[in-house]
């Protein structure tokens, strides 16, 4: 992703030059932060903080009024909301379960995470790479068949006992119809050896658009899947309202990525030969320049021919999936790998528009006005009147030191944004047996990002942050649209626009792409016609949301949520005081995340039960084995709140919490934060007794 990103900033400059805006080189975030980091001895932090088994909070009492996940009937897309059937509105906050996790869970583990998964404040689980190739078995069995035509009904029932022990949980789930599956030669697709060359698999991603027997063959993929029967619920994955929605194919699109590997030097004449057919077929509709249509690498008529193409295919297999019976939202493919604008018109013909963004280090450092963060990235694809989903979002390369403070941070983003489901790539791909090995992609694990995803999910999910008043649309014609790369990574309104207030890209009418709905902009929306026009002044520190809750400064490298119920601080924190409404925080810890919350919906102020999440560096010993190092968060902590409460932190080893000392005086605790707490995860509340089990009542 490094690389790529690298790549557009380059070709960037003359497009912002075009735009009349003065494009600033600023140093590389990663480099200075990650010098910063280099000083601290992880050897000396506490160890094992985290139990893969157990949750260090619960956070179940959210999915109680679900359960089972359905009650509420079918999800819809509604303008840019996502609804259930009875008209009950929802936040999905969620994660991915993945390969090995799916098909090597035991029964009693997979009872036991989702469970667990319910506790961590999660709703929504995406069920991921079921048919990659290098998962042995997968949904076809092993890997010694010799087509993918058929599916593993032992498989099947892995799947279906995850469903319904998420189900059980009120915890709903995103079904993926094609992730990575690659094809084999008894498959019978046309033109298969030239896009295996010369090996026995052959990856379907762009050739789908283009080869009729491919798509047949993801019609009966489709087909078997969504009728199958789950023999523990007694449903067919078509007609189970736990399933909120469904995903044809994943990152794989041809507006950006993969057009290119149909064209005439890819060595692949038969696919070849059909894409310059509907090219030029195309070409001749509109009178195009046939010279200029089929060149998918470049800006100008080849984007309104591929998102044509897209259309086609996607129009297609949502009809064939209508017509099984499928009822709730579809998503076409997701906008990924830095994806320009021009590719989002395409995905308009699904119900909800998803994205993909991956981070790094120092994201909260960024500044907007030179260069784009990974919220920024997923603000961009949010077009105007659709809901908007995230179904994977992290930070890289692991074990990057400030991933704690990336979920309250996206949190609190898609709060003000009014996106409707965020899904973190990923809770495990590894199957759940024991605490495992540490990766960017094993959450469970993982108490750099544990630490502080409970806090962003009660944030999330109960709206402690209010959406945007303030609707910025980037207006842009046909013309700029297609025949320009506009991306956050040359467009300077899209990065400002989106810290501001709530980011919306609207469609045009386009003459070509007669499907493509002109977007209907809120009378009241600041338009953006330039993409160069910058919503920050360029000597700017800082930016506050229009709600006057977030706040994020790139100098420091600092982001702040000050609601109600919500009152945090993360980031280079350490040697300062952080004053916020009715908390104030004064850590040592040089990077650090800080969040104290309502647990019963009253204000902070008046709270009679609350939650404190820290998050630090963690790291795993060389070669990513357990144990994992966790940093200390050490200094103070100051809560305006009613008296008599007790604090307790939260004892992995004893799997209970255990009370500390704090002191109430002037109207506010003052709570000591040090080493030898050995949690992230504390409790300030008016009662005792025991955290798991008991909490769906707040028992302290």
């Amino acid at each position: 992703m490094n690389a790529i990103r690298v790549f557009w900033r380059a070709i960037s400059i003359a497009v912002v030059l075009l735009f009349n805006t003065a494009f600033v080189a600023s140093p590389p975030a990663s480099a200075t932060t990650a010098g910063r980091f280099e000083l601290d001895d992880s050897g000396a932090w506490p160890i094992d903080i985290l139990d893969w088994k157990t949750s260090p909070v619960d956070l179940s009492f959210l999915n109680a009024p679900e359960k089972p996940a359905g009650k509420h009937g079918f999800l819809r897309a509604v303008k840019d909301k996502l609804v259930f059937e009875d008209g009950t509105p929802v936040r999905f906050w969620g994660t991915n379960v993945a390969a090995y996790a799916l098909f090597g869970t035991t029964r009693e583990n997979v009872k036991q995470q989702a469970r667990r998964l319910s506790e961590l404040g999660f709703n929504l689980v995406r069920l991921h790479h079921h048919d990659s190739p290098w998962v042995d078995p997968n949904i076809f069995g092993n890997q010694k068949s010799s087509d993918t035509q058929n599916l593993s009904s032992a498989m099947l029932d892995r799947l279906d006992w995850w469903i319904k022990c998420l189900k059980e949980e009120g915890i709903y789930v995103w079904l993926d119809l094609h992730v990575q599956r690659n094809l084999k030669s008894g498959d019978q697709i046309d033109g298969f050896d030239e896009i295996a060359k010369g090996k026995p698999l052959a990856d379907l991603k762009g050739y789908s658009y283009v080869n009729p027997t491919i798509q047949q063959a993801m019609k009966r993929f489709n087909e078997a899947y969504v009728n199958h029967k789950n023999l523990y619920t007694n449903t067919r994955y078509k007609d189970e309202p736990a399933v909120a929605a469904m995903l044809i194919t994943n990152e794989n699109d041809v507006t950006n990525h993969y057009g290119n590997a149909l064209l005439p030097d890819k060595n692949v004449p038969k696919h070849n030969a059909l894409y310059m057919v509907q090219a030029e077929a195309f070409s001749e509709r509109y009178g195009l320049p046939k010279n200029k249509v089929w060149r998918s690498w470049e800006h100008g008529p080849s984007k309104l021919f591929l998102n044509d193409l897209e259309q086609r295919f996607n129009a297609e297999m949502i009809a064939h999936l209508r017509a099984q019976g499928v009822k709730v939202p579809i998503v076409t493919t997701s906008t990924w790998g830095l994806n320009p604008l021009s590719s989002l018109p395409a995905l308009t013909v699904g119900n909800i528009i998803d994205v993909h963004s991956y981070g790094g280090i120092g994201e909260l450092g960024k500044n907007p006005v030179h260069v784009a963060n990974m919220m920024q990235w997923i603000a961009a694809g949010q077009v105007a009147g659709k809901p908007l989903s995230v179904s994977e979002w992290n930070v890289s390369p692991f074990p990057v030191p400030d991933r704690h403070t990336i979920p309250l941070y996206i949190a609190g983003s898609a709060s003000l944004q009014g996106w409707g489901a965020l899904m973190l790539y990923a809770y495990s791909k590894q199957a759940i047996a024991n605490r495992g090995i540490s990766s960017n992609w094993d959450a469970y694990n993982d108490p750099g990002l544990i630490g502080t995803l409970p806090a962003a999910a009660l944030l999330y999910r109960q709206g402690h942050v209010r959406e945007a008043t303030t609707t910025y649309a980037l207006l842009l014609g046909k013309e700029m649209l297609f025949n320009h790369v506009i991306s956050p990574a040359n467009s300077v309104a899209l990065r400002t626009a989106a810290e501001r207030g709530k980011l919306v890209v609207a469609m045009p009418q386009t003459e070509e792409l007669p499907w493509l709905e002109e977007s209907h902009i809120p009378p009241s929306a600041k338009i953006i016609a330039d993409p160069g026009q910058s919503q920050i002044s360029a000597v700017d520190s800082e930016v506050v949301s229009d709600s006057g809750e977030l706040r994020r400064n790139w100098v420091e490298g600092t982001f702040t949520i000050n609601t109600p119920r919500t009152q945090a601080a993360m980031g280079w924190i350490g040697g300062k005081t952080v004053v916020l409404a009715d908390v104030e925080i004064a850590v040592m810890t040089r990077n650090a995340t800080v969040a104290v919350q309502s647990l019963d919906g009253r204000p902070i102020a008046q709270s009679r039960n609350m939650l404190i999440s820290l998050g630090a560096r963690s790291e795993p010993k060389p070669g990513t084995q357990a144990p994992i190092y966790s940093e200390p968060v050490e200094g103070k902590l100051f809560i305006v709140a009613l008296p008599g409460m007790k604090l307790r932190v939260w004892d992995s080893g004893a799997g209970k919490t255990r009370e500390i000392p704090t002191s109430y005086k002037g109207g506010r605790y003052s709570v000591v934060l040090d080493k030898s707490m050995h949690s992230y995860w504390l409790l300030l509340g008016a009662r005792s007794g025991a955290w798991s089990g008991d909490v769906a009542r707040h028992d302290f």
